[in-house]
């Protein structure tokens, strides 16, 4: 479906390449779609957004990044959700509402990040038509099977009772303590009424959730939101023909495919992280990439068959890797489905355990969080892989089923209908990723009773 007029599609995101990347895809996408296209984040992007001729509008600060970049407690199992809270998602809240709030016009539709709140908060004060896009299934609860909630399995065979205490638990001592008094205070400045179990249901727009991961990747799950709609893995990097540094061409030319290690693009205090990855890339006696934007994590004497580089383009240089051992964010790992080469997944904390998990689970790698991770179970891990052929098999299978141009095509569709529904009380079904949006009231009165509240 197309609108008949062209939409002012505002999209909130907070976070890392990772989190930024899908939408500058969505905006590319709905601007060849005719639609205007504006992303609210960190100005640390701002540069590489209006590089594409999108529009951008400022949340927050380049101290503000750098600082969340520098906290050591940002990739703690345990510390990392406040930091990410305290320091990113609640700061964030009122900016992306005013945002909002001012060029909200006729035409305008907000598609966000499940952790932008201020868009959540624009679309119940202001009655601004939303979309929430989770780019991780780890966000979206279930009762059902919630793969991993951080390094905890959530699966079918666990009795209810569990699960149940386990999600409150988790909201009491860690969630709720850290986002219900500042996101209820805001909300009380609004004149709307206080919530509880953020993370639960209300971060969830009422209208349309679009998943940026497919099917087989997170099966639909019962109790999800029903106006959840999967529409698969968008990949969008700077990377073109050519596009590969001079420095970075050379090293993959100059001899067999080698592994590539990185601890993601916002990472900065992982020493151990890249002196355990050397070490194990000299016991293999493999060439080795080391992609980090902070350099000084990279131990000083590294031999010839192992280089650093700052960003590289990974659509563009990981098809001419052997593996990619990394942190588990989720764009870094549709792209390394894409390059159909093998996992390693190094978890840190937030979605990558469930990320690891998933990858694990469906035969393309293997995962070894951080606590783990020592040289010699690495080099073991590696090995194993190198040396597995059916596992490059499934690899090279599920590099054929990601279509980026498909999944931004479903994602543009349902914001235009959304769009296109404004007059009507507006459901989602839950499996149909290009219909428009339809009444969902029957789905959830049939998993209410089984599933209940997580």
């Amino acid at each position: 479906m197309r609108v008949a007029k062209p939409l002012d599609v505002l999209l909130p995101t907070i976070g890392s390449a990772g989190d930024v990347h899908p939408f500058v895809a969505l905006a590319l996408a709905l601007k060849a779609r005719g639609h205007r296209a504006t992303i609210l984040t960190n100005p640390f992007f701002q540069e590489l957004i209006e590089a594409q001729s999108l529009g951008f509008l400022p949340v927050g600060t380049l101290e503000d990044a750098r600082a969340i970049i520098a906290d050591p407690d940002l990739w703690h199992p345990r510390k990392g959700f406040e930091v990410v809270a305290g320091r990113a998602m609640l700061p964030a809240m009122a900016e992306i509402y005013r945002h909002i709030e001012r060029h909200a016009g006729p035409s305008t539709v907000v598609a966000a990040s499940g952790i932008a709140f201020g868009a959540r908060l624009a679309q119940e004060r202001l009655g601004v038509w939303t979309a929430t896009v989770h780019l991780q299934p780890s966000i979206i609860r279930s009762l059902a099977d919630s793969g991993m909630a951080g390094n905890v399995r959530i699966s079918a065979s666990q009795p209810m009772w569990f699960k149940r205490a386990f999600f409150r638990l988790a909201d009491w001592l860690v969630i709720d303590r850290v986002l219900k008094r500042p996101l209820n205070e805001f909300r009380s400045t609004l004149g709307l009424p206080p919530v509880g179990r953020v993370m639960y249901r209300w971060l969830h727009s009422p209208q349309l959730v679009i998943g940026f991961f497919p099917e087989w990747f997170a099966p639909f799950q019962p109790d999800w939101p029903p106006q959840t709609h999967l529409v698969g893995f968008p990949l969008w990097d700077t990377g073109r023909p050519g596009a590969i540094p001079e420095d970075a061409a050379t090293f993959l030319g100059a001899g067999p495919a080698p592994i590539v290690f990185t601890p993601g693009s916002a990472t900065a205090t992982l020493h151990r992280y890249f002196r355990e990855s050397v070490a194990a890339a000299r016991e293999l006696g493999v060439r080795a990439m080391l992609v980090t934007n902070y350099p000084d994590q990279v131990p000083s004497d590294l031999p010839s068959r192992i280089r650093s580089f700052g960003y590289l383009p990974f659509s563009e240089v990981l098809p001419r890797a052997a593996m990619l051992v990394y942190h588990g964010g989720i764009g870094t790992l549709a792209q390394t489905v894409k390059a159909g080469i093998p996992h390693l997944v190094v978890p840190n904390g937030h979605d990558q355990f469930d990320n690891g998990f998933r990858i694990e689970r469906l035969g393309l790698g293997r995962s070894i969080p951080q606590t783990s991770y020592r040289a010699k179970a690495v080099a073991g891990a590696i090995r194993g892989m190198l040396e597995d052929g059916e596992l490059r098999a499934r690899c090279d299978d599920y590099r054929r089923r990601i279509d980026s141009d498909t999944a931004l095509t479903r994602a543009c569709e349902l914001i235009e209908s959304l769009a296109a529904s404004r007059s009507d009380s507006v459901g989602t079904s839950p499996r149909s990723s290009s219909s428009p949006p339809s009444p969902a009231t029957p789905l959830l009165s049939s998993i209410s009773g089984r599933y209940g509240h997580c």
